[in-house]
């Protein structure tokens, strides 16, 4: 069947537009319905999959792990691209990859029901990486190809309501799939993103015979990249994609450590008590609002009085990211204190970060297209999309070298190699070498093993350590239930130390969580070798008002359902009673960087890129090239 190749003389919108708009709208729910359960998922729901009971994520290993798969995603449309602008054209590149696609969320939705749940998790992320990232840069570059000269001016337009139509899915699934990873549990959760991208396949088809199909440039495309421009304007874009990236190293991160933030926030906000993976919907709800906002009205007022080129759009967005940014260092300033403040100061934060992204995202990816020759629109979207694994490659990075190994983990792991293969069927203590690799001296780590699994610790020092644990719990009941100050405990527990004459140290990690520590054996701070003990203090129960979902869902939980099967204990604390806190010795495994010192760091970092920025934006001399 043969296809329009160029646009039509038209000077309204393009026939095929409805199908485009219409599919994006569906696939970005598959994918930020997907995306918003994954960091709570990995570190709550994971390890209980197969029936394991521990063993789950701690926060840096799972964001590490969320930037990872963000990367990628946006890595791939390297791929895509090529694929689109070299062999078979954007269409084509398209459907193929929209299978795929199905197939990743596919693979999510069976873990639990047989095999390795950790393995089907890589193989989903990874064909939703393969075909969510490959699709990227054609998608956007397709909505161009639909236009000609004499409709060139509605371009504007149709990428703000193409960025409309993503958040519309984006703000639904994200309400939607928390509540059904809450109450239904994770096959629910990621099931019904993949069924929205099976529809999203079936809309984009249905407009096969009203779209402008541009050929793959072939050999064309390589003579436009050496001979005519090409280079000379991915050598100009290049140092802008480095900008944008830092902007999504932080914009990103509303998906993971914005909300391990909100789960020690108040989170009742008009009325009801959001679940933290909820809270990313509001950013949708922001950017709907300002984009009309911004394009009618605050962008032809300032327009009165200074030019506001595409640049500068871009250069205050990042200064306005670095204000989101810092006011979420402040939120974590208040958290580590012990308060917890109520989630309206995160959604402050949110609508400063939306601000931004309106500034900075939406033009970036309109201005990409525009200063793209025309056989290289696709991968100029790719390079732009590629801005964003950077970024995303930072976080990860950042996470993964803020990680501090667990000693006696390693050390457990190592001795379990060495055992019989029927170790299990018995309780059974193990004892660890520790620091100086001799078991019997007085650096021991004690493990005791329940039917396989860690059902406890000891560390050296042991007594110590409870005995420092006794005196807080004392001060906590003595100041209604919350930590006491970090300066107080000091005083009181100033004569207390560690087997090797460190002094014991306590800190606030949040209102429900402390932590005592101490450089243990090699005298070193923030080595795997650091020796503790974290408190963990309930947080009573508070009454919530219900919303109309609520008569849709069990009475319990799916996590309390599935802990329930599994024999694992959990406690709730009554309303009227301070409870007890909980102790759970440690060696390593704690973070170098952590609490508002993360938020403040890449507060600088972002504040630092924006002013870098200044110089480019008065230097670059842009030219526009369109479809003919």
């Amino acid at each position: 069947m043969s296809y329009r190749t160029s646009p039509a003389d038209l000077e309204g919108m393009p026939p095929g537009v409805p199908h485009i708009i219409g599919n994006e709208a569906a696939e970005r729910f598959s994918f930020y319905g997907m995306k918003a359960v994954l960091a709570v998922f990995m570190v709550q729901y994971l390890h209980l999959m197969d029936g394991r009971g521990t063993g789950g994520m701690n926060e840096a290993e799972a964001t590490a792990n969320v930037h990872l798969f963000n990367g990628a995603v946006y890595l791939t449309p390297l791929l895509g691209a090529l694929l689109a602008d070299i062999f078979i054209g954007k269409y084509r590149t398209i459907m193929a990859l929209s299978l795929v696609y199905c197939g990743g969320h596919a693979a999510l939705a069976a873990m639990g029901v047989f095999g390795n749940s950790p393995w089907w998790l890589m193989a989903g992320l990874g064909l939703i990486a393969l075909g969510s990232g490959g699709i990227k840069p054609c998608v956007s570059a397709h909505v161009g190809d639909q236009f000609g000269a004499r409709n060139a001016h509605l371009l504007s337009r149709i990428f703000n309501w193409f960025y409309f139509s993503i958040n519309i899915g984006a703000f639904v699934s994200m309400l939607l799939t928390p509540w059904l990873l809450e109450w239904h549990g994770p096959h629910w959760a990621f099931g019904v993103p993949g069924v929205l991208m099976a529809i999203a396949t079936l809309v984009f088809w249905l407009g096969r015979k009203r779209f402008i199909h541009v050929p793959a440039g072939g050999t064309g495309f390589v003579r436009e990249l050496f001979k005519g421009g090409g280079l000379v304007v991915m050598l100009k874009l290049l140092p802008l994609y480095l900008f944008v990236a830092m902007f999504w190293a932080l914009f990103d991160q509303t998906g993971s450590t914005w909300i391990f933030q909100s789960l020690d926030m108040d989170r009742r906000f008009l009325g009801f008590e959001w679940l933290p993976s909820q809270i990313q919907s509001l950013n949708s709800v922001f950017v709907l609002t300002f984009i009309p906002l911004f394009s009618y009205i605050i962008y032809p007022l300032i327009g009165r009085v200074w030019k506001l080129t595409p640049l500068r759009k871009i250069g205050l967005g990042l200064f306005i990211m670095s204000g989101s940014f810092a006011l979420v260092a402040l939120i974590q300033q208040w958290i580590d204190g012990g308060a917890r403040p109520n989630i309206s100061w995160q959604i402050l934060a949110f609508a400063l970060l939306t601000i931004a992204e309106v500034m900075v995202s939406i033009v970036a990816l309109e201005y990409a297209y525009t200063q793209a020759p025309k056989t290289m629109k696709s991968l100029i979207m790719c390079f732009y999309l590629g801005a964003v694994a950077i970024g995303n490659f930072l976080v990860a990075g950042v996470n993964h070298f803020i990680q501090i190994p667990d000693a006696a983990a390693e050390q457990l792991e190592v001795a379990l190699s060495k055992l019989p293969p029927d170790w299990r069927k018995d309780p059974r203590t193990v004892v660890l070498p520790g620091h100086d690799g001799i078991t019997g001296t007085h650096d021991d780590f004690i493990k005791r093993l329940r039917d396989g699994v860690p059902a406890g610790m000891e560390i050296p020092g042991m007594a110590a350590f409870e005995q420092a644990a006794a005196r807080v719990e004392q001060m906590i009941r003595s100041n209604g239930g919350r930590f006491p100050d970090e300066t107080k405990v000091a005083e009181t527990i100033s004569t207390l130390r560690d087997p090797w004459g460190a002094p014991i140290r306590y800190q606030i990690l949040n209102s429900s969580r402390a932590r005592l520590i101490s450089d243990g054996p090699d005298r070193k701070p923030n080595t795997r070798w650091d020796i503790g003990m974290m408190l963990d203090l309930p947080a009573p129960a508070v009454p919530v008002k219900t919303s109309w979902a609520d008569k849709f869902h069990p009475q319990e939980t799916w996590l309390e359902r599935r802990k329930r099967e599994l024999g694992i204990q959990t406690t709730a604390a009554e309303a009227s009673d301070v409870p007890s806190l909980t102790r759970s010795p440690f060696a390593g495994g704690q973070t170098r960087l952590h609490g508002a010192a993360y938020f403040n760091f890449f507060t600088w970092l972002m504040l630092g890129t924006a002013i870098a920025f200044i110089p480019y934006a008065l230097l670059y001399r842009p030219k526009t090239w369109l479809q003919e």
